[in-house]
């Protein structure tokens, strides 16, 4: 029988020189030598990222990150995601991250995504996100781990004070694309697609993707990874209509319950946890 080794989790016949060569995005590098690769995938983030706004029917959130999960190559994929919803930069990155890097056996790729609910607060201090990513960044390069940092959706066309925040998701989504590129490390730019940010792919609360939308955004990921994957697409149908009363029941379902978590220090992912915290089979 041919000898093997493992390195960096993935098995090679000894002599292949496929192992010589950097891992590129979606490479199959050392397929004619053998390859076998066990790929475990561990999500950090917030609610983006723990996949509200697509509820399956017994209440629990798929989202992007299940379904690009699923749509990893191989047979034996594994899988984590530690993104609560309401989370701000600084927990997803010294208390996420970290527990993500903790895990054994370590992941072969993680994905990043934060900010979101930093930039929805006033005095948003951009510079000091740049320096949590660039932070994140580079401790999940030193470890050695593929990364993916991802830009989530902008929301801001249909929200209250919608200009705030995409003159900031401008300035940090550009930053970061940036700072990927000098890190060598893919970026997938959700906020910047413009398909994503119609009607149709968002909730009620016009702040969290849809199923839609959140399948859109699995494809735009699969995508940059080097994976084929179409984008999904959805009818646009008919113009969305915007009524008086329409807009009262938003402001008095969404909004207010919003100001009244902030105004009383709290947040809607208090005494949540991840949804995957250890690593959990995905089936081919």
């Amino acid at each position: 029988m041919e000898k093997k080794r493992i390195l960096s989790d993935r098995l090679f016949p000894t002599g292949c020189l496929a192992e010589l060569v950097p891992f590129e995005s979606g490479a199959s590098r050392a397929t004619a030598c053998g390859y076998v690769d066990r790929m475990r995938y561990a999500a950090v983030g917030d609610s983006f990222s723990e996949g509200l706004g697509d509820e399956l029917p017994d209440g629990s959130q798929r989202g992007w990150a299940d379904l690009v999960a699923a749509g990893l190559p191989g047979d034996d994929v594994r899988y984590a995601n530690f993104a609560v919803r309401g989370r701000l930069l600084r927990p997803i990155v010294e208390e996420q991250l970290e527990a993500a890097l903790t895990l054994s056996p370590a992941p072969t790729l993680i994905s990043l995504n934060g900010g979101g609910n930093d930039m929805m607060r006033p005095g948003t201090d951009t510079a000091a996100l740049l320096t949590l990513i660039d932070r994140a960044v580079q401790r999940v390069v030193d470890a050695g781990i593929r990364l993916v940092v991802v830009a989530g959706p902008n929301p801001s066309q249909r929200l209250p004070f919608g200009g705030s925040i995409d003159r900031k998701g401008e300035i940090i989504t550009s930053a970061t694309a940036d700072l990927a590129a000098r890190h060598g490390v893919e970026f997938v730019d959700v906020f910047h697609d413009e398909e994503i940010r119609r009607p149709p792919y968002w909730s009620a609360d016009r702040l969290h993707l849809n199923a839609a939308g959140h399948q859109r955004a699995a494809g735009l990921v699969l995508s940059g990874l080097g994976y084929a994957q179409a984008a999904h697409m959805v009818d646009p149908g008919p113009a969305e209509p915007r009524r008086l009363r329409d807009e009262a029941r938003y402001y008095r379902e969404h909004v207010l319950p919003w100001v009244q978590r902030r105004l009383q220090g709290k947040s809607s992912g208090d005494n949540r946890s991840g949804k995957y915290v250890t690593w959990t089979p995905i089936k081919a």
